[in-house]
């Protein structure tokens, strides 16, 4: 068990993982302008993920061994955590609004939930059960289902669940490694920092047999971009989307990782869904109505609650007690190993 931090460590924990949290939540707010401007989201996605990697290039050098000694944790998150979530994300943001996206990409805890549950047929304790039955509430709130979507692009909901998916398979992929460590003989540790890194590279790879940079509309990059109304350079923004919503952001989210606990950092990563939306609200004028201001305080509730809540190791249908085990975890937030954050 790890023993509680000194108080000074866990401020400074603390302070990083809301630089972290309100970091990540930019990027949407930064990369809309982009494809309004004339890039398709492939192409955001692709500079994103290309320029980080570049910036981290010496942390790639200095952890060269790390592809031998982990494919497949590498592989993992890079498809899933950085292909498959900022990939499907960032094609739901051209359609439906930036915090609507994130609120619905919060149900990550639900449905891991609803995975432990029922794939793996292990309990889930009430107040899990409680939170992922909020944070569905809430989503219902959020699309207004009860008006045919209050006018959403369908499309951009299902892309948006799509990037939620994709969380629970990075989850569960980790969680898988984090058992194979404690198997036989330890496995050295991951450093969060160099599987951010790979993770972006593995993105980068595969965006670019999709993307196509070659073919890009470079010449966006020589004028300016639309940002509710203000005229701001495209290349500044691309400069937010790469330097701060992602180096930036993960850096500090992964700096946090020895000093706070899973269910503090996720807490705090939740954040990142309301730095998302206000600065949406504010900088691109996309405004919520009630409902869906309530739907989305809903969902991080409610994955605040399931982040906090514990599973059984027995089976579901098993006659144990139930047993509070691991804290889940939500996007954007620390992991309990390799811990990275993966917004």
């Amino acid at each position: 068990m790890r023993k509680p931090a000194p108080a000074s460590r866990r401020t400074v924990g603390l302070l990083l993982i809301l630089v972290s949290a309100c970091a990540f939540g930019g990027s949407g707010t930064a990369a809309k302008p982009l494809m309004e401007a004339g890039l398709t989201p492939l192409d955001v996605v692709w500079l994103r993920a290309a320029g980080a990697s570049l910036v981290l290039l010496p942390v790639l050098i200095k952890h060269r061994q790390l592809p031998r000694r982990r494919p497949g944790m590498l592989l993992g998150f890079g498809l899933f955590a950085v292909a498959g979530c900022q990939g499907l994300s960032y094609a739901s943001l051209a359609l439906i609004p930036v915090g609507i996206s994130l609120l619905i990409e919060y149900l990550g805890p639900a449905l891991l939930l609803g995975y432990v549950r029922f794939v793996q047929r292990r309990r889930v304790t009430r107040q899990a059960a409680v939170g992922a039955t909020l944070a569905l509430a809430g989503l219902g709130c959020v699309v207004q289902i009860w008006d045919g979507f209050g006018g959403l692009n369908p499309w951009g909901v299902l892309l948006a669940l799509g990037a939620a998916f994709c969380q629970v398979g990075y989850f569960v992929l980790a969680e898988d490694v984090g058992r194979q460590q404690g198997s036989d003989a330890p496995r050295e540790p991951v450093d969060p920092i160099a599987l951010s890194a790979y993770g972006l590279l593995i993105g980068t790879l595969v965006f670019t047999a999709v993307a196509r940079p070659w073919a890009m509309k470079w010449s966006v990059f020589a004028h300016d971009a639309s940002m509710g109304g203000r005229h701001v350079p495209a290349l500044l923004l691309l400069g937010w989307v790469v330097l701060i919503a992602t180096v930036l952001a993960y850096v500090t989210g992964t700096a946090a990782v020895g000093r706070l606990s899973a269910p503090v950092a996720g807490v705090i990563a939740s954040l990142e869904a309301v730095v998302g939306t206000v600065l949406a609200w504010v900088l691109l004028g996309e405004h919520l109505a009630a409902p869906q201001i309530i739907g989305g305080l809903l969902v991080l509730t409610g994955a605040c609650v399931a982040q906090t809540s514990g599973v059984s190791a027995a089976p579901a249908h098993g006659h144990g007690a139930e047993v509070t085990g691991q804290p889940l975890p939500v996007p954007g937030a620390t992991l309990p190993e390799p811990a990275p954050v993966t917004r």
